[in-house]
């Protein structure tokens, strides 16, 4: 079977990533539209980034509306101030929300569609340029051809795909990074650890991405906690940068499995943070998952030291969950209870998260059989 692994055309990495990119970025178009947030603006981030454009003589236009993890209306807002201001590339300053936002707003800049018209489908446009400076080391949407919007008609987070939604360039530059306060590095680190993991866990593993994800795992086991703990580390912001860009690849052409598709519902109901309501799933989800591929769990436990090699898989597989386990407890991840969410009203929408969940077509691609009462058992069981 042929396979492909599907990267960003150009990474710029490293210290200064972003004026090595200038040159690069400058080729792209006449005026960048930026995607960002308040929070980048009120640190100056944004102001480093219109420095590099101005030095490379490129005009530019900032949209900061970005005030939490996109909605359509967010998107909807974003491509009306795009057309206002007569941009015609796109670079994307922030964590996640600011990167999926901006890849939503360039393919509906020249489909002139309503984003929740790609449900279910494959987007396929030939979008204007698109930049992707992550200022979080855990998404990876810097390397994937995905995006996740909120339908806030619906209350469903959507997840939607394309090749083209592939940023053309991606700037890994950690000192973005060092901004980033303790929960949010827990938060963004976790989302990269379950990329990784599911990658490597899926029905659709692949042996090129493979290599990506274990180096992601065993960079993230090693360098979260100390960037958690010392956030001016700034090694350990390195590796964690790189961690979450390997963690993307992998993820991107391998696919997540059960914790993504049963999180995304907690977020759009609940509002809980992408990264925080992957990270409580873990071991209700990963613990259901794990009779269905303890020899793929069992080369991540040995690969970050939890297991030997004359440990059974299944030992070492249950080594590698007792890792997880033990580390979303270190960052301090809250249970729902802790989060402040009302255990009646999470019990009466079960039955819709466990369909959505199962509608998005992530749980599937998870090695052992899932069924929709399957998930529906294990949202019950965060309540244990």
């Amino acid at each position: 079977m042929i396979k492909e692994l599907l990267v960003p055309k150009q990474v710029f990495s490293g210290e200064r990533a972003l004026e090595k990119a200038g040159g690069t970025i400058k080729t792209l178009g006449k005026k960048a539209f930026i995607v960002t947030d308040p929070v980048m603006v009120k640190l100056g981030n944004c102001a480093l980034l219109e420095d590099v454009l101005k030095a490379n003589g490129v005009d530019y236009a900032v949209f900061d509306g970005i005030n939490g993890e996109p909605t359509d209306k967010y998107i909807e807002e974003g491509l009306k101030r795009y057309k206002e201001t007569g941009c015609d590339f796109l670079i994307a300053l922030g964590g996640g929300s600011p990167i999926d936002s901006m890849k939503a707003v360039a393919a509906l800049s020249v489909s002139g569609k309503k984003i929740s018209e790609y449900m279910g489908k494959v987007i396929d446009v030939e979008m204007p340029p698109t930049v992707a400076i992550p200022t979080t080391a855990g998404t990876g949407s810097e390397a994937t051809q995905f995006t996740i919007i909120t339908d806030t008609a619906k209350d469903i987070k959507m997840l939607l795909k394309g090749p083209c939604l592939m940023p053309q360039i991606a700037v890994i530059d950690p000192a973005f990074t060092l901004t980033a306060p303790p929960k949010i590095t827990a938060a963004t680190g976790l989302d990269a650890l379950c990329h990784a993991t599911e990658a490597f866990t899926s029905r659709k593993a692949s042996v090129l991405a493979d290599t990506q994800a274990i180096s992601a795992v065993k960079r993230i086991f090693r360098y979260l906690p100390i960037a958690f703990h010392e956030g001016g580390n700034v090694k350990a912001r390195e590796e964690m940068s790189m961690a979450a860009l390997e963690a993307g690849v992998a993820f991107n052409n391998s696919s997540v499995t059960i914790i993504h598709g049963m999180s995304r519902p907690i977020g759009a109901l609940f509002h809980v943070p992408h990264g925080i309501s992957n990270a409580m799933l873990i071991g209700e989800a990963l613990g259901f998952a794990l009779p269905g591929a303890y020899d793929r769990f069992a080369v991540l436990g040995r690969a970050i030291g939890a297991a030997t090699a004359d440990d059974s898989d299944e030992k070492a597989a249950k080594a590698y969950l007792e890792s997880l386990i033990a580390l979303t407890k270190e960052l301090e991840i809250p249970t729902l209870e802790e989060y402040g969410i009302d255990r009646d009203k999470f019990f009466a929408v079960i039955d819709k998260m466990a369909e959505d969940a199962m509608a998005s077509g992530s749980p599937q691609n998870t090695i052992r059989e899932v069924k929709k009462e399957d998930l529906a058992e294990i949202y019950r069981k965060l309540w244990k």
